[in-house]
């Protein structure tokens, strides 16, 4: 992998009325060590349009630029954003009193036409690999009673908009109805409400943002940040250590120690709200990357049979991946809510590791011999993410399925999850404090116009997940719509809709006297970075 801290590349852009950064790492720190702030994070967006991918590097980039109607502090409790306050009219009436005074960064006011833009926008964002559509779909109709009021109407009583609405990044209507995804990663739509301006963007490299001085929320304590894209674990370390950064984020398991006892390096961490998981193929009659043990395609998809999704399962080793590949930083997983949040479904057990029974299972199911499979996964995305394949390759083999294992860059990793163009893929899914969005995004059967399954490309489809979802999404009483969910996650992991493998833990360090609120979304946010 290319060194990122002798990567020298062109800027995509550079808007004309800024100067660039003349230096990063120590010789700007030293020309400005009160002003200008330079970080690393792990993994690089897939584009700067906030409605493009539901990605979390990508929130992460937006929320320095954009703000939401509705926000969520560190612990993932929701806040007021551009919406001061919030109620239920009547049921199917949500009314919002938006923030008043705030500016967008070309100087013009934001109002509810702004909000009214953004909605209309969201689900007709083209090429999308993951839509944002399932956070507007609930909204039928909106009705603005001053530039500063707005109503949204929803077709039935639906009290998870709040919650829905913390994931939508309002832009301004001025861009126009034919903005585009390239607009917005070439500087020209980048027009937001938030903490800071876009300077330059180049792609997989960094981005240099310059202080909003006209925010309506408080100041961040940088003028500049250089937000630089470092995949690399151990350049990312490096770069801390010798002072080219003062911040990282996804701190590697194998460097921790060593981190934990220098001088000048502190930490911030917390339990993380994201599953990794496996998702495996049962929409093909024959999955593409599925053979018997001669190399011939398969006329059918083992996969579908629940058997066999059974086997693959008790053949992981959780435990044994969350203590040699994570060095214990994680938590084993049977479903994709963590313990303690709502959700969770206490009577979901974390599959036994059981290789004998996995073998069983696989003879029953008519393979006791096995097959072949490719297990795709990033190499640049989440902690440990190409080591934590190898490692469930080399448990499959065990059990008789001969394993290739192919780790790639999640932007290559995107598209093919996009196309469906797998057969069992690792993935991570990270929840916004509470489980409806990975049940409507994830294991609900794929009904766009719904907002349904936006990111369900597996196939998975059962009718018990999807109804009690739905019923769950419009039960006004907060127990029994947590209850519903529980159900509705249960019969998803039943029926093995995803192989969940753990729960990550989220871990920043910094050097000198810097501190951050550690957060559960994972989000790297450069106006969080105080002065200690």
């Amino acid at each position: 992998m290319a060194d990122h801290l002798n990567l020298r590349r062109r800027a995509f852009f550079a808007l004309p009325a800024a100067a660039l950064l003349a230096g990063t790492g120590r010789a700007a720190l030293a020309q400005a060590p009160s002003q200008n702030l330079t970080l690393a994070v792990a993994a690089p967006p897939t584009s700067l349009d906030p409605h493009y991918h539901t990605l979390s590097p990508n929130n992460a980039v937006a929320a320095h630029f954009f703000d939401k109607l509705v926000e969520r502090d560190a612990a993932a409790k929701l806040q007021p954003g551009l919406a001061e306050s919030w109620k239920l009219i009547d049921d199917t009436t949500w009314e919002f009193k938006l923030r008043q005074g705030v500016k967008f960064s070309n100087g013009q006011d934001f109002t509810a036409d702004d909000v009214v833009f953004t909605l209309k926008r969201v689900p007709n964002v083209v090429n999308s690999p993951g839509s944002f559509s399932m956070y507007s779909r609930a909204v039928v109709a909106t009705e603005i009673l001053d530039p500063h009021t707005i109503r949204l109407k929803t077709a039935e009583l639906y009290p998870l908009l709040p919650y829905d609405l913390n994931n939508i990044y309002i832009i301004c209507k001025s861009v126009g109805d034919n903005v585009s995804t390239g607009d917005f990663n070439n500087g020209k739509a980048m027009i937001g409400t938030g903490p800071f301006r876009l300077q330059s963007y180049t792609p997989d490299d960094r981005i240099v943002m310059t202080r909003n001085d006209s925010y309506w929320g408080d100041k961040p304590d940088w003028a500049q940040v250089t937000y630089r894209f470092i995949t690399n674990n151990g350049v990312r370390v490096a770069a801390l250590l010798s002072g080219d950064v003062q911040m990282i984020d996804v701190v590697p398991p194998s460097d921790t120690p060593r981190l934990r006892t220098t001088q000048g390096i502190s930490f911030s961490e917390i339990p993380s709200l994201r599953c990794i998981y496996l998702k495996v193929d049962v929409e093909h009659d024959v999955s593409p990357y599925i053979a018997d043990n001669d190399g011939k395609p398969m006329t059918k998809n083992p996969l579908r049979d629940l058997r066999v999704r059974q086997a693959l399962s008790i053949g992981i080793n959780r435990q044994g991946i969350v203590d040699r590949v994570m060095q214990g930083v994680g938590t084993p997983a049977g479903q994709m809510m963590p313990p303690g949040a709502l959700g969770y479904n206490p009577n979901i057990a974390v599959p036994k590791y059981d290789p004998d029974a996995a073998k069983k299972l696989l003879a029953d199911a008519g393979y006791p011999n096995g097959f072949r499979i490719t297990l795709i996964g990033p190499n640049n995305r989440y902690v440990n993410d190409a080591q934590i394949i190898q490692a469930i390759g080399q448990m499959w083999q065990r059990i008789g399925v001969q394993t290739t294992v192919d780790a790639m860059p999640f932007a290559v990793l995107a598209q093919r999850q996009a196309q469906n163009n797998m057969s069992a893929m690792l993935i991570g899914w990270a929840t916004s404090g509470e489980p409806s969005t990975a049940l409507k995004g994830v294991l609900t059967t794929r009904i766009p116009d719904k907002g349904f399954g936006t990111t369900n490309f597996s196939g998975f489809s059962n009718a018990k997940v999807d109804e009690l979802t739905m019923e769950g999404l419009r039960t006004a009483d907060d127990e029994k719509r947590d209850q519903l969910f529980q159900d509705a996650m249960k019969a998803a992991m039943e029926d093995l809709g995803l192989v969940p493998l753990h729960m990550q833990k989220n871990i920043w360090a910094l050097r000198g006297a810097l501190k951050y609120e550690a957060r559960a979304d994972e989000l790297t946010l450069a106006h969080s970075v105080k002065r200690a």
